[in-house]
C-alpha cells in the first residue's frame, strides 16, 4: 500500500483509508459487530492504516467497534475521530465549547481503547464558539499528549485560516467526488497554500458511483440517503447518465467505476487521502485496487471532460444540513 502525508507534520497514512461509519450507522441496520471487526482487520492486513470514526456514529457504537478491532494493532494504525455535536447527536446541533471538546476526548479515548487520538476533527463548525477557542483547546490536548493532530470537517476557507493560525490543521475532511466537485473552487487551493491534507468522504458518491444503485433500488427505511434530494428516484434516474459515462471510461481501462472514481481523486493531489466505506470484503478489495490504477494528467482531464457533459440532478443535502457546511 502506498503512503501519503497529511499536513506538514508526521501524519503518514495509507493512500486510501477506511471510513467506518457505515458499519454502525447511516446506511441501514448496523453490521454485526463481529463482522465489522473482521472487515476492519482485513483492511489492516491489506495495508490500510487510516481509520475514520466519530462519537456521532451510532452514536458511540462505531468508536467502540473501531477500538475493539484495532486494539491488537494500535501502534500500527492512525485513528481519526470527531467532536462537535450536543451529546454526540447531530440532530441536536453543534457544541464545540472547550469543556465539551475535553469531555468528548476523554470518552473517545475510553471507547477506542487507546491513550491518544491520532487525528481529532471538529465535525462541524459551531458558530457560537470562536474557532480560535476550538483550535486552542485541541492545541492544549495535543500538548497533554491526548491528541496528536487537529482536523476540521466541512469548514469554510476563512474559518480554516483562523484555526490554522492557532493550531496547525493537519487535515480537512469534506465530501469530494466526481459528482461533487465544489471543493475545487476555493478549498483545495487554500489547503495547498497552507500545507493541509484533504480527506474526501463519500468519494464514491455515497455508493452511487459504483453503478449498483438506480431508480428502482429500495433503500432501507433507516438509510439516511432517503432524505437526500440527490437520492430521490427521479434524481437517481437522471444521474444514471453519469454512471454510464464513468462505466465506459472504466471498461476502457480494465477497471471498475469505483476504481476509476477513487483513482481520479488520488491523481488530483498527492495530499488527498479518500476514505471509502464498505461493509463487504469484496468491495474493500475492489476499492483498494484503485491504488494500482495509474492515471496521467491527460487521463484526469479526459475523465473530467467526459463527466462534465452530465449535469448532476438533486441537491447534495436538504437545506437544514447544507446550512452547516462551509461556515
Amino acid at each position: 500500500m502506498q503512503k501519503r502525508q497529511l499536513g506538514t507534520g508526521d501524519l503518514d497514512v495509507s493512500a486510501l483509508g477506511l471510513g467506518c461509519m457505515g458499519l454502525s450507522y447511516g446506511y441501514g441496520p448496523a453490521t454485526d459487530p463481529r463482522e465489522g471487526v473482521r472487515l476492519i482487520r482485513a483492511a489492516v492486513e491489506r495495508g490500510v492504516t487510516l481509520f475514520d470514526t466519530a462519537e456521532a456514529y451510532g452514536p458511540f457504537l462505531n468508536e467502540e467497534l473501531v477500538g475493539e478491532a484495532l486494539a491488537p494493532v494500535r501502534d500500527e494504525v492512525v485513528i481519526a475521530t470527531k467532536f462537535g455535536f450536543v451529546g454526540g447527536v447531530y440532530r441536536q446541533g453543534e457544541d464545540s465549547r472547550p469543556e465539551r471538546i475535553r469531555a468528548v476526548a476523554e470518552a473517545s479515548l475510553q471507547r477506542l481503547r487507546t491513550d491518544r487520538i491520532d487525528l481529532f476533527y471538529q465535525h462541524r463548525v459551531d458558530v457560537n464558539v470562536p474557532i480560535e477557542e476550538v483550535a486552542g483547546t485541541v492545541r492544549d490536548l495535543i500538548r497533554e499528549g491526548k491528541v496528536k493532530h487537529f482536523g476540521m470537517s466541512e469548514a469554510g476557507v476563512e474559518t480554516i485560516r483562523r484555526a490554522h493560525a492557532v493550531q496547525p490543521v493537519a487535515a480537512l475532511q469534506s465530501e469530494y467526488s466526481l459528482w461533487w466537485r465544489e471543493p475545487e473552487k476555493e478549498v483545495l487551493p487554500a489547503l495547498e497554500e497552507l500545507g493541509i491534507g484533504f480527506v474526501p468522504f463519500s468519494p464514491l458518491g455515497r455508493g452511487f458511483l459504483t453503478g449498483t444503485i438506480d431508480e428502482t433500488t429500495t433503500l432501507d427505511p433507516t438509510d439516511f440517503r432517503n432524505n437526500l434530494p440527490r437520492f430521490s428516484p427521479e434524481a437517481r434516474k437522471a444521474n444514471q447518465a453519469l454512471v454510464a459515462v464513468l462505466g465506459g471510461i472504466a471498461a476502457a481501462r480494465g477497471a471498475t467505476p469505483a476504481q476509476i472514481a477513487l483513482a481520479w481523486l488520488l491523481g488530483k493531489k498527492p495530499w488527498i487521502v479518500p476514505i471509502p466505506g464498505t461493509t463487504k470484503l469484496h468491495r474493500l478489495e475492489e476499492n483498494l485496487g484503485a491504488v494500482d490504477v495509474a492515471l496521467t494528467a491527460d487521463d484526469l482531464r479526459e475523465i473530467e471532460a467526459a463527466v462534465s457533459t452530465v449535469e448532476v440532478q438533486g441537491a447534495r443535502y436538504p437545506e437544514e444540513l447544507q446550512r452547516r457546511v462551509g461556515r
